[in-house]
C-alpha cells in the first residue's frame, strides 16, 4: 500500500514536475474515490434524523424494558431501511489512508546520517527519486517540504513565519468546513455547548500539523479544499426545497429536540445522564431477601454471661434413657 501511494505521487510528478502539485493531485484522487461513501453516509445520516421523533417516542414508551426497546428500534430501522452504521463509512476509509500518506510523505523526505534525502517506497529509476536523492531539501515554490513548521521557525524565524501561516490557513479551512456542516445540522441529542465544541475540535487538530512535514500540510490543505467543494454539492443536492430529505431531517430533529426537552428538561450529555439516573430510581426495587435468624449456641461450659448477672452453674446432662423431668413416685 505504501508503494502504491508513492507510485501515484511519482506518476503525478512525471506530469507536473512539482512536488506540491503532485501531492495535491493525490489528495484530489483520494477524495474523489471516497466521495461515493460520503454521499451514502450523508443520506443515511439524514434518514436517521428523519425518524428521530419516532425513536424518541419508543425510548419513552419502553424506557424500563431495554430488550423490548432494542427489538422495536430494529423494526423501525428495517421499516425505514436505515443503517445506523453507514454514516461511519467515510471515517473508516480515511483512517488507513491517513496512516499510509503520513508514512509515505515521511519516507519521501527520509534523510540519512549526512542529512541528505534518501527516499523510500519509490523506484530508483523514477523522476521523483532522481529529484530528491542526495538533496538536502525537498523544494517547491521556495519551500522545503521536508521541514516541520516548528523546525523552520527554529532555524529562521523570518522564513518560519511562512510555514506557520500555512498551518493557520489549514486551521481556517477546517473551521470553514465545520461551519458549513453545523449550519445545516440540528442535533436532537447535543446541547449548544457540545455543538460548539464539535465545531472547533477539528481546528485544534491543525495545531498538530506544526510538528509534521510541510508536505503533509499541503496534502491536508488540498484535501480540505476538495472536501469543502463536496460539502457545497451535498448542500445543494440534499437541502434544496422544503420537501428535500435534508429539510425533512432538520424539521424532524427540531421536533425530537422539543420532545426531549419536554420529557427530561434537556438534550445534552449531562441531561441524558440525569434522565438515566432518574429512570433507574423509578424502577421498582426488588424486595430484600429475608435472612433467617441465627441462634447463637452457648458454649459447653455454660451460657453466655450477661451484664452484671452471675454465671449459672453447669447443669448435669440427663443420662440416656432418662427423662429430663422425672415423674413423681406413685403413692
Amino acid at each position: 500500500m505504501f508503494q502504491a501511494a508513492a507510485w501515484l505521487i511519482s506518476q503525478f510528478y512525471e506530469l507536473t514536475s512539482n512536488h506540491i502539485f503532485s501531492i495535491s493531485l493525490v489528495a484530489l484522487v483520494i477524495m474523489m474515490l471516497i466521495f461515493p461513501l460520503t454521499l451514502k453516509s450523508t443520506k443515511s445520516m439524514l434518514e436517521m434524523q428523519r425518524v428521530q421523533p419516532e425513536m424518541r417516542r419508543l425510548q419513552q414508551q419502553y424506557r424500563n424494558d431495554r430488550q423490548k426497546l432494542n427489538e422495536e428500534m430494529m423494526k423501525l430501522y428495517q421499516e425505514h431501511k436505515v443503517n445506523p452504521l453507514a454514516s461511519c463509512l467515510p471515517l473508516l476509509a480515511q483512517m488507513p489512508i491517513f496512516i499510509i500518506m503520513f508514512r509515505v510523505l515521511h519516507g519521501l523526505t527520509n534523510k540519512d546520517a549526512n542529512g541528505l534525502i534518501d527516499p523510500d517506497y519509490i523506484s530508483k529509476s523514477s523522476k521523483l527519486f532522481e529529484s530528491l536523492s542526495g538533496e538536502k531539501e525537498m523544494l517547491s515554490f521556495g519551500l522545503d517540504l521536508s521541514l516541520t513548521p516548528v523546525k523552520a521557525i527554529q532555524d529562521n524565524a523570518a522564513t518560519g513565519v511562512i510555514y506557520a501561516l500555512l498551518v493557520a490557513a489549514l486551521m481556517g479551512l477546517y473551521f470553514l468546513q465545520q461551519r458549513m456542516i453545523a449550519s445545516r445540522t440540528v442535533s436532537p441529542t447535543m446541547s449548544a455547548t457540545q455543538q460548539k465544541v464539535m465545531q472547533y475540535l477539528p481546528v485544534f487538530f491543525g495545531v498538530f500539523q506544526l510538528f509534521f512535514p510541510v508536505a503533509l500540510v499541503f496534502y491536508y490543505i488540498a484535501q480540505t479544499l476538495v472536501r469543502i467543494a463536496q460539502q457545497s454539492y451535498i448542500t445543494r443536492r440534499f437541502y434544496r426545497g422544503d420537501e428535500s430529505l435534508g429539510k425533512q431531517a432538520q424539521a424532524a430533529s427540531a421536533k425530537a429536540r422539543e420532545m426531549a426537552e419536554k420529557d427530561g428538561g434537556g438534550t445534552g450529555l449531562f441531561s441524558q445522564l440525569k434522565q438515566d439516573a432518574a429512570r433507574s430510581k423509578e424502577q421498582p426495587k426488588s424486595s430484600p431477601k429475608s435472612t433467617p435468624n441465627k441462634r447463637v449456641t452457648p458454649p459447653k461450659s455454660g451460657s453466655t454471661p450477661g451484664k452484671g448477672k452471675p454465671t449459672p452453674p453447669n447443669r448435669p446432662k440427663p443420662s440416656a434413657g432418662k427423662s429430663r423431668h422425672p415423674k413423681p413416685p406413685r403413692p
